[in-house]
C-alpha cells in the first residue's frame, strides 16, 4: 500500500507511519494488555516487531537502513513525549486515564466490563495488597499503566471539608 523509494528518507517516512500504527494499536487494546505482559502478548510483541521491520526499512536490509528506521523511532518517541507532557489532552488519549473498579466495597461491574478484567483478576489484586474481603476495599483502581492500585478503608485518609456546600450571599440594601 505505502510504496516508497528506497532512500533514506523512504525509511523515514515509513518509520514514523508504522511508529504511529502500533501506537494507536497499543493504545486501543487497553491499559490492561499494556500492563502484565502474559507469554501470548511477548510472541505478539515479538511477532509485531518481525512483520514492521520490513515496513519500515523496505528492501534495504543495510547498517545504515537499520541506524535511520532506530534513530527515527527513538526521534519520534522523544518528540511524542515531549508533546504528551506538554499537552493534556492528548496524554489522556496517548496514557489512558484511571478507571474505578471498586469504590466503598462495591464492584463498579461495568468498568470491569469495559477494561476487561476477570473478578479474579481483581481479586487476585486484593490478595497482592494483603486484602482479605471486598467489604475492606475503599477503593480499587485501574492505573494507566495496567496495575491495580487497592486502597483498604484504614489507607484512606479521613477528608473533612466542613461547610463545603454552603455558598456566601450577597446583602441587598
Amino acid at each position: 500500500m505505502w510504496l516508497f523509494d528506497n532512500t533514506l528518507l523512504s525509511i523515514v517516512l515509513r518509520t514514523a507511519i508504522i511508529y504511529i500504527v502500533v501506537l494507536v494499536g497499543i493504545r486501543l487494546s487497553g491499559k490492561r494488555e499494556i500492563g502484565q505482559m502474559t507469554p501470548f502478548d511477548l510472541v505478539l510483541l515479538l511477532l509485531i516487531a518481525n512483520a514492521v521491520q520490513n515496513a519500515m526499512t523496505g528492501p534495504d536490509t543495510s547498517i545504515t537502513g537499520g541506524v535511520v528506521a532506530a534513530a527515527t523511532l527513538l526521534l519520534i518517541n522523544t518528540i511524542v513525549s515531549r508533546i504528551v507532557r506538554r499537552n493534556k489532552k492528548l496524554r489522556t488519549w496517548v496514557e489512558g486515564t484511571p478507571t474505578i473498579l471498586v469504590r466503598h466495597g462495591n464492584v463498579v461491574s461495568e468498568n470491569l466490563v469495559k477494561e476487561r478484567i476477570p473478578i479474579e483478576e481483581l481479586r487476585q489484586a486484593f490478595r497482592e495488597h494483603g486484602v482479605a474481603v471486598l467489604e475492606d476495599v475503599a477503593l480499587a483502581v485501574l492505573e494507566v499503566d495496567g496495575t491495580i492500585s487497592v486502597l483498604t478503608k484504614e489507607e484512606l485518609p479521613p477528608t473533612f471539608r466542613p461547610h463545603h456546600r454552603i455558598k456566601l450571599l450577597s446583602r441587598k440594601n
